[in-house]
């Protein structure tokens, strides 16, 4: 297993094509969709790892996460048309950490309207862009850690520790929507997948310059990888983003 640090703009499959062309081998796959406007880690699996996807898919990921409230949007991120629009509330902490609490634990989660989840065996932004209203269901998932990083109105900053299949988007919406107002995802970046992270990461650019040199900086995939390292759990959100982690 490598870890690529996704630059902005880049699909996932994008960083899949890069590895196999470097590598110089076409069993390559990654390990967990990062939107093309997300930057950080995409685990990507080479070889035989490639059968350890499932199990990578499982692991607990954290984020580095800006809200942007006022507006609400088709996608639930910045790329999408604007739905609906509200006062930007104030962004005091006493205010915001009770609607972080609700939102943290086991929730049931509604994934927004563009997502790549299979409906009727369409994915649902298929459906969305070809105009449909898709009614998804709520979902179990659960949020370890929700913590403020900062606040500059209209953005609040957060950390975000989450298990498999939550959707940071529908945070950002949801909370938007529980301090009277309207929030989108205006930025994302991954630090973590289980035991891998965005400082150890390489780049496109990195891993080009490396060429089949590359295969050495390769990882057993196993379950060691699925282990978050505590620090992301216990020490101070603006800690672990100051320390270069989201840079």
């Amino acid at each position: 297993m490598l870890a690529i640090d996704k630059p902005e703009g880049w699909t996932s499959h994008d960083i899949v094509a890069v590895v196999r062309g470097v590598l110089g081998t076409k069993h390559v796959g990654h390990g967990g969709t990062l939107d093309p406007q997300a930057t950080g880690l995409l685990p990507v699996l080479v070889g035989t790892a490639t059968k350890f996807a499932d199990r990578i898919h499982e692991a607990t990921k954290v984020y580095d996460a800006l809200v942007r409230f006022g507006t609400e949007t088709a996608t639930d991120d910045r790329e999408g048309a604007v739905t609906r629009e509200a006062d930007v509330p104030s962004l005091a902490a006493g205010a915001i950490e009770p609607a972080l609490d609700a939102l943290r634990g086991v929730i049931m989660q509604i994934p927004p309207q563009y997502a790549a989840l299979k409906v009727g065996g369409r994915t649902a932004y298929s459906r969305a862009r070809g105009g449909e209203t898709v009614a998804l269901a709520a979902r179990t998932v659960q949020v370890f850690r929700l913590d403020m990083i900062g606040i500059s109105s209209p953005d609040l900053r957060l950390l975000v520790v989450c298990s498999s299949g939550t959707y940071v988007r529908s945070i950002a919406r949801d909370l938007g929507r529980a301090l009277g107002s309207a929030a989108h995802l205006a930025s994302l970046r991954r630090l973590a997948v289980g035991a891998l992270e965005a400082r150890d990461a390489l780049t496109p650019d990195q891993l080009r310059a490396r060429g089949r040199a590359g295969t050495a900086l390769l990882r057993p995939a196993n379950e060691d990888l699925l282990t978050l390292d505590p620090r992301f759990l216990h020490v101070s959100a603006a800690t672990i983003v100051g320390a270069g982690e989201s840079s």
